[in-house]
């Protein structure tokens, strides 16, 4: 029987969707794991934009690595940033200056958001993609609220309670929704001297319809669930430039008190790290048992891979395909180190596309059926808690998503930095 010295050894970096489902599959196997990030706790990404408008707080969707994994033994956590990969001698460098030797490694760090050319528009316009980014976002929103209660000029007032979505896609047309729904009813009891319920949010997308992988009757309908809540759907149109103030949209000045990004993302830096050949958007190319081309023994897993689907398409960068891409990689890799059989192919199946519009309000594409209105938001709310890691998590999000749908009240208002007006 092997020795833990002389067991198999799988690094795995990224602890999010993808890599920790491969880091479970792989868990109680005669295997030894490491598994790399450079936080401590796994995020479930898709519900930010509500930490991010004060729904929800970030423990409600964040959970420790170390919990989430403690029970496999064979399983060990490393805390840092990969800085290089020696893919020839078959070692991963951290930020700490260690080392860790590996049979098998798996990078799985994800995505973050593309500018289009103008990293500048960083500063201006966060986008949901980690808790730091939510919870300035939500600082943003309600301290321009703040500012226009103080300010004795209406002109100001409007613009600070003006919000711009850049992007049409679920991220965008969600965060729409719910800086409307915040807007509309949360913050409409709470000041003296403005009426949040004039508040402005302007959803823009480039293209020529919003949630653009969608069938169209379900674009549609977001559309019009969108501006029955307020929403100004604005498309056909591409942002121009990005400044403290505002946006130009198709030469167009529209100042904000807040602007938020929700348009394209590109694979994390760490794809380049593996010396392989990268698409136009950064992402790693990979074969069908998602080992990386032309580097031997890496694999790549979620949106920092380019993953082909049946007909040669890549597949989209959502949760569903790194948590199905790490589930397979970590069964066939424990398989493989077994009988020394090659892995077989990953094959995707499609359970289903959604994003929800507002209250009552979602949309839910399984391909050969689409749902719409109030089903599909019960659909999405149940399919969200359950995907949560942990039974806490998941008691305090249903306990908080129901509060809010009998008050329409929102309990994680608090601005985390000071006021200055």
């Amino acid at each position: 029987m092997p020795t833990p010295d002389n067991l198999p050894r799988v690094v795995i970096v990224g602890a999010g969707f993808g890599g920790l489902a491969c880091a479970q599959a792989l868990g109680g196997k005669p295997v030894q794991v490491t598994l790399v990030d450079r936080r401590n706790y796994h995020l479930f990404v898709p519900l930010l934009y509500q930490v991010a408008t004060a729904a929800l707080s970030p423990a409600d969707i964040a959970r420790p690595i170390r919990r989430i994994v403690g029970r496999y033994k064979n399983i060990e956590v490393a805390l840092g940033t990969v800085t290089s990969v020696d893919t020839a001698a078959r070692r991963v460098r951290l930020s700490n200056g260690s080392e860790l030797p590996y049979d098998k490694l798996v990078v799985a760090t994800g995505s973050e958001y593309s500018y289009f050319g103008h990293p500048e528009w960083a500063e201006f316009a966060p986008g949901p993609r980690s808790l730091e980014d939510a919870r300035r976002i939500r600082a943003q929103l309600l301290t321009s609220f703040e500012r226009a209660e103080v300010s004795p000029d209406a002109a100001r007032q409007d613009a600070l309670m003006t919000t711009v979505i850049v992007g049409g896609g679920p991220t965008g047309v969600e965060m729409a929704g719910s800086v409307a729904e915040l807007a509309r009813h949360a913050l409409a009891r709470d000041f003296r001297n403005i009426d949040p319920r004039r508040a402005k949010i302007i959803l823009i997308e480039a293209g020529p319809r919003i949630l653009a992988g969608f069938p169209e009757p379900l674009s549609d309908y977001a559309k019009r669930a969108l501006e029955k809540l307020g929403v100004t759907v604005i498309t056909n149109e591409a942002v121009e430039s990005i400044d403290a103030k505002g946006v130009v949209v198709a030469g167009r000045r529209i100042d904000a008190g807040t602007v938020i990004w929700g348009a394209g993302i590109k694979a994390s830096p760490a794809a380049a790290l593996l010396g392989a050949t990268l698409d136009r958007a950064g992402r790693v190319p990979l074969n069908p048992d998602l080992s990386v081309k032309g580097v031997a023994d890496v694999y790549a897993l979620g949106d920092m891979a380019s993953t082909p689907d049946e007909h040669g398409a890549p597949l989209p960068a959502l949760a569903q395909v790194a948590a199905q891409q790490g589930a397979y990689l970590g069964r066939a890799l424990a398989k493989s180190f077994a009988d020394g059989k090659p892995l077989p192919p990953f094959k995707f199946h499609n359970r289903g596309n959604t994003a929800i519009v507002g209250r009552n309000a979602a949309v839910f594409d399984f391909g050969w059926m689409q749902l719409k209105g109030w089903f599909a938001w019960v659909m999405w709310a149940l399919i969200h808690v359950y995907l949560l890691v942990g039974f806490d998590n998941r008691a305090r999000v249903t306990l908080q998503w129901l509060w809010a749908y009998l008050t329409y009240q929102r309990g994680a208002r608090l601005i985390m930095r000071d006021f200055d007006s």
